[in-house]
C-alpha cells in the first residue's frame, strides 16, 4: 500500500481475517450480525437480525449462561468481555467453536446491556484426546457446575417417565457429549429398555429391549453389581463382553459408559451413554456422569410414583362417581364434570350423584367434604353411600340431610384429632312437572338458566354443613324448573378459583351461561374450560396437573314439550318467570326478592321502571308481613319481545281482608302502598282466591324510560 492511499473499510479487513461483527441490545432483544458472523453461527452468509431466543438456539446452553456472567463482570470492572462459544446444529451437535470479544455497556435509563463485538473461529483439538481435554479443562471446571444445576432443575420438573427420558436425551455435557443414550429398568429377573436416543437408531425393536439379568451385557452387570462399567474403546468392549459385542458393534460407537440408577440403596436400572469418538473417562468425566445418573434415578423414581398416583386417582374416582350414561330421565337431561385438585394423589372430597327414588322421582346430590387428601376422598365415598341409602328408603330431602349429618358426625368422633365436615345440596326432582324440592347444607345456591338465556341464582333455605351438629335441621325450598330451563349445581372450586370470591366468581359463570349456545355436554365443558383449561369427563381422570381446588359440576335441563333432542341450550323462549316464598319468620327474604327481581329485569330498557317495580314489590311483600299472619308467595313473569315486554308481579297471601286505598297524613309512616301502585303501575288489581287474595300489578317496557310506570314527575 502506497503512502497516502485510503485505508480499507473495517468490514473488508475483518472479512479478510474471517472475523464477524455482532451487536446485541437487551432492551430490544435483538442480535444483529454481519455476513461473516452469520456464517459462523451456521446461518446463510448475509447480514441479519435475530431474536435472543434464535441466537441462543445456535449456542451451547452452558455457554449462553456463561456469557451473562462474563458481561456483568466486564461492565462492573470496565474491561472487555471474552468468552468461547460452542455453535450447535439442529441435531444438538457442536459444529465449531468461536471466540467472542466485546465491549459491553449498561444503560441506567433503559436498564439494558448493549454489546458490540467480534466473532472468530478457533481451532479445537479432537474431543476425547489428551490435547482436547487439556484445551477444555478451564471451560470444563467453570461450566460443570452450571450444567449440573441446569440438568438437576430440568429433571426435577419432569413429571412423567417420558418427560424424564426426553430431558435426558437433550442434555449436553460440558466438554463431551454422548452420541447415544439408553435407559434400562428392572422388571422381575429381566432388564427392559424403556427409552433410547441416538442418530443411528436401528429400525424395529432394539436387540436390548428385553434380556435376562444374567446376560453377558454391561447394563445387566451394572444392575447385578451396582457398579459402573466404562468401556473406552471397541476393543475393550469386545474383549470384556464378546457375546453381546456383535449386537453393539452395529451402532458404530467408540466409547461407552454404563452407570447404575440407584435410589435409597436399591438399583432400579441402568443408564448408558455412548460416544462417537474415543473417551478416556477421566475422573472429572466420571464425576459428571455419576452425578447425572443419580439425578436421573431420582427423577425416574418420582415420575414412577406420580404415574402410580394418577392411575390410583383414575380408578378411585371411577368407582366413586356415577356413570350418567345409564341415567335415563324422561323429559330431562343431565350432564356432570369432576376435576380433582393438583398435587398428591389428586383426589379430594368433591362429589356428585344421581339417585333413582322409589316414588319414580330422582335426586341430584352435589357436595364437598373438607380437605384434598385421601381421608377426604374416603369420607366422601362413605357419605355418598349413606346418602344413597337414606334416599332409597324414601325419606324427604330434609330428612336425608339430617341423617347424613348425624352419620358424618359419628364418623368424626372416631378421629377427634381430624374432624371433618361437608357441604351439600340435595334436590328431589319430579320429571313430570319440573318441581324441585331442595335442601341445602352450607353449600352454594343453585343457579337457573332460563329459556331466553337469563341466569338467576336461586336463594334457598339452608342449614349448617353436615357433620357439625348431629341435630341440625335442613328446611326445604320448592322451585319449578320450566321447559327449556337449566339448573346449575357446583362446588365452590368452580366459583372461587383464580382469586375470585363468591360474588365475582358467580358473575364470571353467569357470563358463560348466558353466552353459551351449545348443548348440555358442551356447556359443562365450557364451564370447566373457562376456569381450568381443556376439559375431560370424570371417567378420563384429572384435567391438568395443578388445581387450586376440586371442582364438581352438575347440570339438569328440562326439555321443551315435543322435543326429544335434549338440546335446550338453543331454545330461546320469550317468557321469564321466578317464584319465591317469603315467610312471616323470614322478613329478610324481602331483600332476596328485590334482588331476584333486579336479576330478572337485568336487560329491561328503563332503569326507572326497574326501580319502580322493586319499590312496588317491597310494598306488597311488607304489607303481607305486617297486616296478615300468613306467608307471601311471589310470582314474577315477563313476556314479550325486547323493547315491548310486559312485567306482571303477583303476591298471594292467606289473609281475607281486601286492601283499600287510604289517604295518609304527611307524618304517617304507612298507608301509601296502593297510592304508589296506582301512580307507578300501568295496571293493577286485587283478586280474591277463596282462602286469601292476590294483589298484582303490571309494567310495560318503555324504551326511552318516560311515561307511566316511571319515576318521571
Amino acid at each position: 500500500m502506497r503512502t497516502g492511499e485510503p485505508l480499507p473499510a473495517v468490514g473488508e479487513v475483518l472479512a479478510a481475517l474471517a472475523t464477524g461483527l455482532w451487536h446485541w441490545d437487551t432492551a430490544t432483544g435483538l442480535v444483529t450480525v454481519d455476513a461473516e458472523a452469520a456464517r459462523l453461527l451456521g446461518l446463510p452468509a448475509e447480514q441479519t437480525s435475530l431474536t435472543q431466543a434464535q441466537a441462543r438456539a445456535r449456542m451451547h446452553p452452558v455457554d449462553w449462561n456463561e456469557i451473562t456472567g462474563v458481561v456483568q463482570l466486564a461492565v462492573a470492572e470496565g474491561t472487555l468481555a471474552e468468552v468461547r462459544i460452542r455453535i450447535m446444529d439442529e441435531q444438538g451437535r457442536v459444529v465449531r467453536v468461536v471466540r467472542s470479544r466485546s465491549k459491553p455497556s449498561f444503560d441506567q435509563v433503559r436498564k439494558a446491556y448493549e454489546l458490540i463485538g467480534t466473532l472468530q473461529e478457533v481451532a479445537e483439538p479432537t474431543p476425547g484426546t489428551p490435547a482436547g481435554r487439556s484445551a477444555v479443562t478451564g471451560d470444563w471446571r467453570r461450566s460443570r457446575e452450571a450444567f449440573l444445576l441446569d440438568a438437576g432443575r430440568a429433571l426435577a420438573e419432569a413429571r412423567s417417565t417420558q418427560e424424564v427420558l426426553r430431558v435426558t436425551a437433550n442434555l449436553s455435557m460440558p466438554g463431551f457429549s454422548p452420541d447415544g443414550l439408553a435407559v434400562f429398568s428392572v422388571e422381575g429377573d429381566r432388564l427392559t429398555l424403556i427409552g433410547h436416543y441416538g442418530p443411528h437408531q436401528q429400525a424395529g425393536e432394539s436387540p436390548f429391549t428385553h434380556m435376562a439379568l444374567d446376560t453377558d451385557y454391561p447394563a445387566a452387570e451394572v444392575v447385578r453389581t451396582g457398579r459402573a462399567v466404562y468401556l473406552s474403546s471397541p476393543e475393550h468392549y469386545k474383549s470384556r463382553y464378546p457375546l453381546t459385542w456383535p449386537l453393539a458393534q452395529s451402532f458404530g460407537r467408540h466409547s461407552w459408559a454404563f452407570l447404575p440408577l440407584t435410589v435409597a440403596g436399591r438399583t432400579m436400572g441402568a443408564w448408558m451413554a455412548a460416544f462417537a469418538y474415543p473417551v478416556a473417562f477421566t475422573p472429572d468425566e466420571r464425576s459428571v456422569l455419576t452425578t447425572v445418573a443419580r439425578m436421573l434415578a431420582q427423577a425416574l423414581a418420582r415420575a414412577g410414583v406420580a404415574e402410580s398416583e394418577r392411575a390410583l386417582t383414575d380408578g378411585l374416582q371411577r368407582t366413586m362417581l356415577p356413570r350418567l350414561g345409564a341415567q335415563r330421565i324422561p323429559g330431562m337431561s343431565v350432564a356432570a364434570r369432576y376435576v380433582p385438585t393438583g398435587g398428591g394423589l389428586q383426589v379430594g372430597g368433591d362429589w356428585y350423584d344421581v339417585i333413582p327414588l322409589p316414588s319414580g322421582r330422582f335426586a341430584l346430590v352435589i357436595g364437598d367434604v373438607q380437605g384434598h387428601d385421601v381421608r377426604a376422598a374416603g369420607l366422601m365415598g362413605q357419605l355418598r353411600i349413606a346418602l344413597r341409602a337414606y334416599a332409597s328408603e324414601g325419606h324427604r330431602p330434609d330428612a336425608v340431610l339430617s341423617r347424613a349429618s348425624r352419620f358424618l358426625h359419628g364418623i368424626g368422633d372416631e378421629d377427634p384429632t381430624d374432624p371433618r365436615f361437608a357441604t351439600c345440596v340435595y334436590v328431589e326432582v319430579d320429571p313430570a312437572n319440573g318441581v324441585l324440592d331442595i335442601a341445602r347444607a352450607g353449600h352454594p345456591d343453585p343457579a337457573i338458566r332460563m329459556a331466553d338465556g337469563t341466569v338467576l341464582t336461586r336463594p334457598t333455605a339452608g342449614g349448617l354443613p353436615l357433620g357439625i351438629n348431629p341435630d341440625a335441621d335442613y328446611p326445604t325450598t320448592r322451585l319449578t324448573l320450566e321447559a327449556g330451563e337449566t339448573m346449575l349445581l357446583c362446588t365452590d372450586g368452580l366459583i372461587e378459583t383464580g382469586g375470585h370470591d363468591l360474588d365475582t366468581g358467580w358473575r364470571r359463570l353467569r357470563a358463560i351461561l348466558e353466552e353459551h349456545k351449545g348443548d348440555l355436554e358442551e356447556l359443562a365443558d365450557a364451564l370447566v374450560q373457562a376456569v381450568h383449561g381443556p376439559s375431560s369427563h370424570h371417567t378420563t381422570g384429572p384435567l391438568a396437573d395443578r388445581r387450586e381446588d376440586d371442582i364438581a359440576v352438575l347440570l339438569l335441563s328440562r326439555q321443551r314439550e315435543g322435543c326429544g333432542c335434549g338440546d335446550t341450550m338453543a331454545v330461546r323462549l320469550p317468557a321469564r318467570r321466578t317464584v319465591l316464598t317469603v315467610a312471616q319468620a323470614e322478613p329478610e327474604r324481602v331483600a332476596v326478592a328485590r334482588q331476584q327481581l333486579r336479576e330478572l329485569l337485568h336487560d329491561w330498557a328503563s332503569p326507572d321502571q326497574i326501580d319502580s317495580a322493586v319499590l312496588l314489590l317491597s310494598e306488597l311483600l311488607t304489607n303481607v308481613l305486617v297486616h296478615t299472619d300468613s306467608d307471601a308467595l311471589l310470582v314474577a313473569e315477563m313476556t314479550g319481545e325486547a323493547g315491548g315486554r310486559r312485567l306482571r308481579i303477583e303476591v298471594t297471601d292467606g289473609g281475607d281482608d281486601l286492601p283499600h286505598k287510604r289517604r295518609p297524613g304527611e307524618l304517617a309512616s304507612s298507608g301509601r302502598g296502593l297510592v304508589l301502585i296506582e301512580l307507578l303501575a300501568h295496571a293493577w288489581g286485587v283478586d280474591p282466591r277463596g282462602e286469601g287474595k292476590s294483589i298484582w300489578f303490571e309494567l310495560y317496557e318503555s324504551v326511552n324510560g318516560s311515561g307511566d310506570g316511571s319515576w318521571s314527575p
